[in-house]
């Protein structure tokens, strides 16, 4: 893959880097030395920046080199005893690399190539192999746009429908290609085999020009208000077909608005038309992973934050699919499927269930279908997402069975969730010709720093081959990506993004991954996710609080010892800290109690109250939380807090956990969230909902959620020390100005209120829906070419490590 230039980078050029490396070598090489002697092959940016710090403090003018610059702008040093390499990033998706010989000072230009043959030499000793699978992308990555701006990378739809408005419809002479193609998605478009909008009788543009202007009469003439029911015989023999609209107002305006489209074709009017036309009767969310249930689940592997996302988003989507479609006049009742694996060996949740109604739907319900081994006998009991995949390919051969005899043929929509759920939609979706939706929340690769490096002394524990190369292939063969934040996309000028993190990496003696995301795709929007108003507002509303749980839930934060607890608090009265997670190494909760532990000024302010797991480590649902959980004991050991920390094992039921927050926050505390990576944070915006001030990790979503110091803070988990000292500030402040606290609990609950509703999430997601469905048909956006270039990655590349049972009529996606 060709780098790109260094003016179009506007990187630091290399002119005023070479003199400084070959004129006075004595600071430049302290500056390496620096960066050697910590004793790592990689270096992070902290990790660059604490090794720069001492150096520069002795030494000021050394802070100001072109090669302290150079190493600012990094965000990956690796290293051995001869070489430095660079990966400096100077915006969101534009890097370079160089290498500078730790003897002589030489500086070079490498490309992503020799950068990544280099990592792979530090970890495992390989030679640069010049018949390493390389991937690469880049052929299929559409023109760069001419904005960067988080706005334009985040609004892909909006990007997409300018672009091919623009291409499609520039001729506007008479019948334009792009008007039939216009002509065809309507005449072709019906519902479970019943005709909508525009019948087969009309055959050309000015067929429809006609029939419409004929429409406008009978519907200017009808009070605004007379169903279309009144309406649907003298529309159907002008050759319009119901869906235009409930009442005679609104068909006619959506016929007015295509009337304005058929004369001046533009981005703006076609989505709107888009918008109000039925196109969605029937969706199907695949979630593979085990534990989706209802009750009883949560704080299990993998049943977390994800689980109640899920099951929020269905009810929204139905609500607005519902009220869309009365809109539109049509009385067809939405069918929303999850399709996920159904679990024999319960464990008192509804995991045995082979269908389940979803709470707060009409007809949303959770298909679940059993994993089958070799012999096609039935998996009993649980499987981690890391083990999941050789049952994967036959699950969704079965699953698409069910699902087409659940819904009576094809979802209009698949949204695939996770790797698992991507790979899984991208396989149902070809062969059904539908829309694929994919949302990753976290990828694996954020979640385990240099798993890709050291990813075979991991692959039998977590199958990172199979879950990188999943989300390769999902990603980039799913029509529309959805995300939560921008930060997801492409990061921040400090930080890089998930999908920002899969453009260029290496699995040693695997695949080296030369360009494997283009964060400028078209096909990423953002669509943050909402928050249930009906558990999680604000402690003020007294009105709505649940004070019948506030016996039950003083005994839990009071009480004394009990079954699932420990640390009985010595001083009640004092403000909470508060957190709620699953222990595992990615939470950091260990880190929190750590922090906390050598923090004297933190203890004296604040108790700190933990919710989530078990305290009885071979209850730990896998080896991650045990390993936790054995760490969190010894923690509370060797700083003796338990009379100032209380540890709840326990899984709470939202209600209560709702008022829980809001309890906390009548006692004046806040809510931390210590994670070493999120990529949202459910519990942030919940806790911020309640009213708490919310203290949350830098790295992820957060840093898009949270106003920093306006409507809640961000810390650093990498330094503990700093975090804590943060968090006793805010605590001591809030004793000399007794407004802090109010203020920020204030800006918390608007800023949730403004901007993460589920309401909204589900129109904008219908919305971006409608765009691609459009011009997924019409267009050449379905892409052959990248079609079958990903056909042969999973079938050469990931189908064989799955080690699947390649049941008949599998292979392709």
């Amino acid at each position: 893959m060709a780098e790109p230039a260094a003016d179009e980078l506007g990187e630091v050029p290399l002119d005023p880097l070479t003199e400084s490396l070959s004129g006075e070598r004595g600071p430049s090489h302290r500056l390496l030395h620096a960066l050697l002697s910590q004793g790592r092959p990689f270096l992070l940016p902290s990790d660059i920046a604490d090794a720069l710090a001492p150096v520069c403090a002795d030494d000021p003018r050394m802070g100001a080199s072109a090669l302290a610059l150079a190493l600012r702008q990094c965000q990956e040093v690796a290293l051995d005893h001869a070489w430095v390499y660079l990966a400096r990033r100077h915006a969101p998706g534009a890097w370079d690399y160089l290498r500078i010989h730790v003897e002589t000072m030489d500086l070079q230009r490498v490309d992503a190539d020799g950068y990544l043959a280099f990592k792979e030499h530090l970890v495992a000793g390989l030679p640069d192999d010049p018949f390493a699978l390389r991937i690469d992308l880049s052929p299929f990555f559409p023109p760069r746009p001419t904005s960067d701006a988080p706005a334009s990378i985040a609004a892909g739809a909006d990007r997409l429908n300018r672009d091919l408005t623009a291409r499609l419809f520039g001729d506007d002479e008479g019948d334009s290609a792009g008007l039939q193609r216009l002509l065809g998605f309507l005449r072709g478009h019906h519902c479970r085999g019943r005709p909508l909008l525009v019948a087969s009788t009309i055959q050309s543009i000015s067929d429809l020009r006609a029939a419409l202007r004929k429409a406008l009469i009978p519907l200017r003439s009808r009070a605004s208000h007379t169903p279309s029911a009144e309406l649907d015989a003298e529309l159907r023999a002008l050759g319009l077909e119901p869906g235009w609209g409930a009442d005679a107002l609104s068909a006619r305006e959506s016929i007015e608005l295509l009337l304005e489209l058929l004369e001046a074709p533009d981005a703006e009017l076609l989505a709107r038309f888009l918008d109000r036309i039925p196109m969605l009767f029937s969706i199907a969310v695949l979630a593979p992973q085990g534990w989706l249930g209802q009750s009883n689940v949560l704080g299990r592997p993998d049943a977390g934050g994800r689980v109640v996302y899920i099951l929020d988003q269905i009810r929204a989507l139905e609500q607005a699919m519902r009220r869309r479609l009365d809109e539109q006049g049509l009385s067809a009742e939405p069918a929303i499927l999850v399709v996920t694996r159904l679990i024999p060996e319960a464990l008192g949740t509804s995991a045995d269930e082979p269908s389940e109604p979803i709470a707060g739907t009409r007809n949303g319900r959770i298909l679940r279908i059993p994993f089958r081994d070799a012999d096609g006998e039935v998996v009993s009991h649980w499987v981690s997402r890391f083990q999941l995949w050789p049952y994967l390919e036959g699950f969704a051969v079965d699953a698409e069975r069910e699902l087409l005899a659940e819904l009576g043929g094809a979802p209009d929509l698949v949204i695939g969730h996770g790797a698992d759920g991507g790979l899984m939609a991208t396989l149902m979706a070809r062969r059904l010709g539908v829309s694929h939706c994919q949302i990753a929340h976290v990828l694996e690769k954020s979640r385990f720093l240099f798993s890709d490096l050291y990813w075979r002394d991991h692959e039998p524990a977590h199958h990172f081959s199979c879950q990188y190369s999943a989300d390769l292939i999902a990603m980039n063969r799913a029509d529309f990506i959805v995300t939560h934040t921008a930060h997801e996309i492409a990061g921040s000028d400090k930080s890089v993004g998930q999908y920002e993190g899969y453009r260029q990496f290496t699995l040693p003696g695997l695949f080296r991954v030369l360009a494997g995301v283009d964060i400028h795709d078209r096909r990423f929007n953002v669509v943050p996710p909402g928050v249930d108003s009906g558990v999680y507002f604000s402690h003020r509303d007294r009105d709505r609080r649940l004070s019948h749980l506030h016996d039950e839930i003083a005994e839990l934060i009071d009480g004394g010892e009990r079954q699932q607890a420990r640390g009985v608090l010595a001083e009640p009265d004092r403000p909470l800290l508060f957190t709620l997670a699953r222990p595992e190494r990615i939470k950091n909760i260990t880190g929190l109690v750590d922090w906390y532990g050598r923090c004297p000024r933190l203890q004296e302010q604040v108790n700190l109250l933990i919710v989530g797991g078990t305290l009885d480590p071979a209850m730990a649902g896998d080896d991650d939380e045990r390993e936790q959980v054995q760490h969190l004991h010894a923690l509370l050991e060797r700083h003796r807090l338990d009379g100032r920390v209380r540890w709840l094992g326990l899984q709470l039921d939202r209600p209560l956990a709702g008022e829980l927050y809001r309890v906390v926050a009548d006692r004046r505390g806040a809510f931390v969230q210590p994670a070493l990576f999120e990529a949202f944070g459910l519990t942030i915006i919940e806790a911020m909902a309640s009213g708490l001030p919310t203290f949350a990790t830098c790295y992820g979503g957060a840093a898009e959620i949270i106003d920093d110091g306006v409507s809640g803070f961000l810390i650093d988990p990498v330094h503990g020390r700093e975090a804590a000292e943060r968090i006793a500030d805010f605590f001591q402040s809030c004793e000399a100005e007794q407004a802090l606290w109010s203020r920020i609990s204030k800006a918390a609950i608007d800023r949730v209120a403004e901007r993460y509703d589920w309401t909204h999430h589900a129109e904008r997601l219908l919305s971006v829906a409608q765009v691609y469905g459009f011009w997924k048909p019409v267009t050449d956006i379905d892409r052959r070419e990248l079609r079958a270039y990903l056909d042969t990655l999973y079938a050469l590349l990931l189908r064989p490590r799955m080690g699947n049972r390649q049941p008949a009529g599998a292979a392709g996606i």
